[in-house]
């Protein structure tokens, strides 16, 4: 089996600050791994050793949206925040989503051509 990872995909295009956009993926990584430690029991156990994140970028809801759609096709599990809108955004705005922790070769397949935040 391939390495396990989890990927975090945050919107550019909020304009969000340092600590907001920590908050964010912070939300999407303990999202996705309770997910995944429910449905995939043997791919979180098998990640929580190193527990590897990776954290990359796009440049808007649309192109978040096409991520998301992808990791579907795939079968991926997959998370995503929506902002309370108590600091920096409106409320309901989607922020990021996570990607597994799920098999690397198949989180490759839709992320490799993402850059890093």
């Amino acid at each position: 089996m391939s390495p396990i990872k989890q990927v975090i995909v945050v919107r550019a295009d909020l304009g969000m600050g340092k600590g907001k956009i920590a908050a964010q993926v912070g939300h999407a990584c303990v999202l996705g791994a309770e997910h995944v430690r429910k449905a995939h029991p043997s791919w979180f156990e098998k990640w929580w050793a190193g527990q590897a994140k990776i954290v990359l970028k796009v440049n808007s809801h649309k192109e978040l949206d096409e991520v998301k759609m992808a990791a579907i096709e795939l079968n991926l599990p997959w998370s995503e925040v929506t902002d309370a809108g108590h600091t920096q955004i409106a409320p309901g705005t989607v922020t990021c989503i996570s990607i597994g922790p799920a098999p690397e070769d198949l989180i490759d397949k839709i992320t490799r051509d993402l850059k890093l935040l």
